[in-house]
């Protein structure tokens, strides 16, 4: 299996400007309304924080390894050996738009295990990015990420 295509791919267009989207990632505060229920900080380059998601008893540990603000933020987070990045690259469109891709790569396995994850990620990054695009310009929060699946 080509290692070149190990990735999931999610992106959108967010009618709000990008120091507002991109804060959106950054501040927990704000996270949680489209996405985990909890985090314990801001996002700060080379610092870890843990996101929760309190529906499925659920926290994983985040290394922040890169912030390029309104431009880019690269993490790590995983499983102790299945640990993969993620990178949110934003591009400004104009001053009132920002398209955001979200690539989640590094995974490891057999092919079906890649393939589950990748498909498991995309599927995950493309709720997270609706429910922030009916947050953000309506101010709407979905649960997209909470209904996903059904709360034992």
């Amino acid at each position: 299996m080509n290692e070149e295509n190990h990735y999931a791919l999610a992106e959108m267009l967010i009618r709000k400007p990008v120091g507002l989207v991109f804060e959106a990632f950054i501040n927990p505060e704000i996270t949680s309304k489209f996405w985990f229920t909890k985090g314990s900080g801001k996002l700060v380059e080379g610092e870890k924080v843990d996101w929760t998601w309190k529906m499925y008893n659920h926290t994983v540990t985040v290394f922040v390894k890169e912030i390029s603000i309104n431009k880019t933020i690269k993490v790590e987070w995983g499983n102790y050996d299945e640990l993969s990045s993620v990178t949110w690259t934003f591009k400004e469109i104009d001053t009132d738009s920002t398209f955001v891709s979200v690539k989640n790569e590094g995974f490891k396995g057999d092919s079906d295990k890649v393939l589950s994850q990748v498909r498991d990620s995309t599927e995950g990054f493309t709720l997270v990015l609706a429910g922030l695009k009916a947050y953000l310009e309506h101010n709407i929060q979905l649960n997209l990420v909470g209904d996903r699946f059904p709360n034992p």
